[in-house]
């Protein structure tokens, strides 16, 4: 099969999400992975509560001032607002882009380390993409992960890692989606910043490897790694500065400039931590010609959920407090953001060990 027909629209589409102030807005956590964030406010992991907090989310007014693309579960890709809209028609009328998370989730590795994954979905994939194209999607992710101990990542692990997403990128490019390739390397661990720089330039040189050899077209991609940071157990702390000069020196060293954008996870770093180091790196001076920015999921909605609490009154606080991070990521994006700029209620992050989607 060949890509050439939707060449043209991968290529605007990937630069209408990396446009310079715009980012994108996360919110393709499972129905598991939802209930938790509902729970954590005192809300039952209803499909009524799903579809109430998310279609707060897609009718902030003013939302696509700043956020260029969502990311989506199959079950909101699906669902209408209260009002009976569909959640892609809310989007599109707010200039937001709809993209999905295609992967199937995380398995056990045979044959690496016993802590080591692979992520699934590859099966009956170009069907999905080509009916989610249909529904309205534009962009796909697809999230694998790598883990740094003493005996991690293998080289088999690595090597799974980068070859599933060369061939998920591959595959939905021939369905017309753009995608956002996601080789996360975890924060668990007590691996200084510049063991995980040293890792992250071999994963990332491998991924664009094979992204090469199954002929995916650069142009009309999306990079989402994790910043270089060192592992959560680290006792040697570490300023914004050494994030950004690390960060941007591992992608100079690995990313073809042909990529347009780069969006960070935000992996558990707290809504201002992942604002103040995205700033810092986009003020720095460098070579590497991609837009730096963001796709955020918990780092753009804490204090989103926090203000709502699943109770109607609060749904345009609620939206304030979810402007208020899109703006700060905003931008950072364009190297002006600093520290208190913009309200926070998620002081402590939402870091956790072996975290699951």
């Amino acid at each position: 099969m060949s890509l050439d027909k939707y060449r043209e629209e991968l290529r605007q589409t990937a630069n209408k999400i990396a446009a310079p102030g715009k980012g994108i807005l996360a919110v393709d956590e499972s129905t598991k992975t939802i209930g938790k964030r509902l729970q954590s406010i005192g809300c039952e992991n209803s499909e009524a509560n799903r579809q109430a907090y998310r279609g707060l989310l897609f009718t902030t007014p003013g939302l696509g001032q700043y956020i260029s693309g969502a990311i989506l579960y199959e079950e909101t890709l699906y669902q209408n607002h209260a009002d009976g809209t569909p959640f892609v028609k809310c989007l599109e009328k707010l200039g937001v882009i709809p993209g999905i998370k295609v992967d199937t989730g995380l398995e056990a590795l045979p044959g690496a380390d016993s802590i080591e994954t692979w992520c699934t979905g590859l099966d009956g994939l170009l069907g999905r993409a080509q009916a989610y194209y249909k529904q309205g999607a534009r962009f796909a992710k697809w999230r694998t992960v790598l883990q740094i101990s003493s005996t991690t990542p293998t080289a088999l692990c690595q090597k799974e890692a980068a070859w599933g997403l060369a061939r998920y990128a591959r595959t939905c490019q021939e369905a017309g989606l753009v995608p956002i390739v996601e080789p996360e390397i975890l924060m668990d661990g007590d691996h200084d910043i510049e063991t995980t720089a040293r890792i992250q330039e071999k994963v990332l040189a491998e991924v664009y490897k094979y992204l090469s050899e199954n002929g995916v077209y650069l142009e009309g991609s999306l990079l989402k790694p994790s910043m270089t940071v060192p592992g959560a157990d680290c006792k040697k702390s570490v300023k914004s500065e050494d994030v950004a000069r690390w960060t941007v020196q591992t992608l100079e060293r690995t990313v073809p400039a042909a990529v347009p954008g780069i969006s960070f996870l935000s992996g558990g770093m707290s809504e201002e931590e992942a604002s103040v180091n995205l700033s810092v790196m986009n003020a720095l001076p460098r070579k590497g010609p991609w837009s730096l920015t963001f796709s955020y999921g918990r780092a753009l909605q804490q204090s989103c959920l926090k203000t709502w609490l699943g109770k109607p009154e609060n749904v345009k606080a609620a939206q304030e407090a979810l402007l208020a991070r899109a703006r700060a990521n905003s931008l950072a994006n364009l190297g002006k953001y600093k520290a208190g700029m913009e309200k926070s209620l998620d002081k402590a992050g939402t870091f956790e060990a072996g975290y699951k989607y």
